[in-house]
């Protein structure tokens, strides 16, 4: 399923879905909201985040992307709340499970993906810090000074996050060794789920695509390829293997950045 861009004017005068994407990166919350639309063939239009533009916030509600507008509905931009409306616009294919346990076992692992103090959230500081601490494989300074403030980077705290990133690393790996072991490729039970989609998406904070299936800018690149020993360690080729198969079969190529 194809999805076009528009310009932000026409974004806000038309109705449907309207999705808030940051624009060059495969942010892996905006990758994961296409993702989930586009598994649910629901129709939608993106349109590039602009920090510098005033009246994007108001409309978007949202100070930061992915935020998703339906019709004249209030904007949603929390990634469970992106979820709820896409079951909602189009319950089928579900990617929440209807069994209690293994719903709230699906939310528990996506949280640990793209929650505050997920995994996401962790490589993003490691990258804020680095960049900010003159380390290789950070983000340019300017960058990682926008994000510091953005988010809540502390410079104490700063060798804590790439050791809480490489703890969750290690759990995602560990609950597809056991599904494989069950005879199962996907995160819970034996059919995909939101949480492979934000597994699948998140991956590219640590291993990106090759530049002909994510063309992504070119400063960000060797931000989310730079690994030192202890996460290099951490990123299970299991994981790896659950994005390809992942992209694979569900996902599009190339990424539309």
């Amino acid at each position: 399923m194809s999805f076009e861009y528009v310009d932000f004017n026409e974004a806000k005068n038309n109705q449907g879905l309207r999705l808030v994407v940051v624009q060059g990166i495969p942010s892996p919350w905006s990758e994961a909201a296409k993702g989930i639309l586009q598994v649910k063939s629901i129709p939608f239009s993106a349109v590039y985040f602009d920090p510098f533009n005033k009246e994007m916030t108001p409309w978007s509600g949202s100070t930061s992307a992915p935020s998703a507008v339906y019709n004249d509905e209030a904007p949603v931009s929390d990634w469970k709340d992106i979820l709820a409306l896409a079951e909602r616009l189009n319950p089928s294919p579900s990617l929440v499970p209807n069994n209690l346990e293994e719903r709230q076992k699906m939310m528990e692992i996506s949280a640990k993906i793209c929650a505050p103090e997920g995994l996401a959230w962790y490589r993003r500081l490691e990258g804020v810090h680095k960049g900010l601490t003159g380390e290789p494989g950070g983000f340019p300074e300017m960058v990682a000074k926008y994000l510091a403030q953005k988010y809540g980077y502390e410079k104490e705290k700063g060798p804590e996050y790439g050791a809480c990133a490489n703890k969750i690393l290690h759990s995602l790996a560990e609950q597809l060794k056991e599904q494989k072991s069950k005879g199962s490729r996907y995160y819970i039970g034996n059919s995909l789920t939101a949480a492979d989609v934000y597994s699948a998406t998140v991956m590219a904070c640590f291993q990106p695509l090759p530049q002909e299936q994510c063309a992504m800018l070119n400063y960000i690149r060797p931000v989310f390829e730079a690994l030192d020993p202890n996460m290099a360690a951490a990123l299970d080729p299991i994981l790896i293997e659950h994005r390809d198969a992942i992209y694979q079969d569900y996902l599009s190529l190339p990424l539309s950045l």
